[in-house]
């Protein structure tokens, strides 16, 4: 449920930025990446948005008087709404949507690399040259993390996509083989 109102109000302020371009999108991006910041700085904002025994004008009015004149008409239009139908715990979600759809309207892939020790910069740029060459994305965003369990190779994820070819996985999968053997 939470996945598909995320996508509901997260496709509605898309296409709402849309008609501007995709300059504005992206300028949208950026403001809510800020909001999002000053939501986590201020978790009784947050809290107090949350709390069920807050009436729900009250939460409008605070909406109202904390980004009207300080957001952009469409950001404050969507936090207006989301607040009136009661959506508001789903705001993480709808950002994120709305994010990622940006992203790849702009051809900015985003990637997540687990290796069992730390690339050095060369590596890490090979890496992205190479995800960039085979994925078709203009632009990557590299999020790089160390996982000496996987004890070598790496495993590359790509939105719903993963690539795995550490050697944990590869030893699972002999070691699975090897219990299916039958000794005759």
């Amino acid at each position: 449920m939470a996945k598909l109102v995320s996508k509901t109000y997260g496709e509605a302020l898309y296409e709402v930025a849309m008609e501007s371009g995709v300059d504005r999108a992206v300028s949208l991006m950026e403001e809510i990446r800020c909001v999002e910041q000053i939501l986590k700085e201020n978790p009784q904002f947050d809290e107090l948005m949350k709390h069920p025994g807050v009436p729900k004008q009250d939460k409008l009015q605070l909406v109202t008087d904390t980004f009207k004149g300080r957001a952009s008409d469409e950001l404050a239009g969507l936090l207006e709404v989301v607040v009136s139908k009661e959506r508001y715990k789903d705001l993480p979600a709808i950002f994120t949507y709305f994010i990622d759809r940006v992203k790849e309207e702009c051809g900015i892939g985003v990637a997540y690399v687990t290796t069992a020790v730390e690339l050095n910069e060369g590596q890490k740029k090979e890496t992205e040259a190479r995800l960039l060459k085979t994925s078709g994305y203009k632009k990557m965003e590299m999020y790089y993390e160390v996982d000496a369990s996987i004890i070598g190779g790496m495993i590359i994820r790509i939105n719903d996509r993963v690539v795995d070819s550490s050697v944990r996985t590869k030893l699972d999968g002999l070691t699975k083989q090897l219990l299916q053997i039958q000794l005759g």
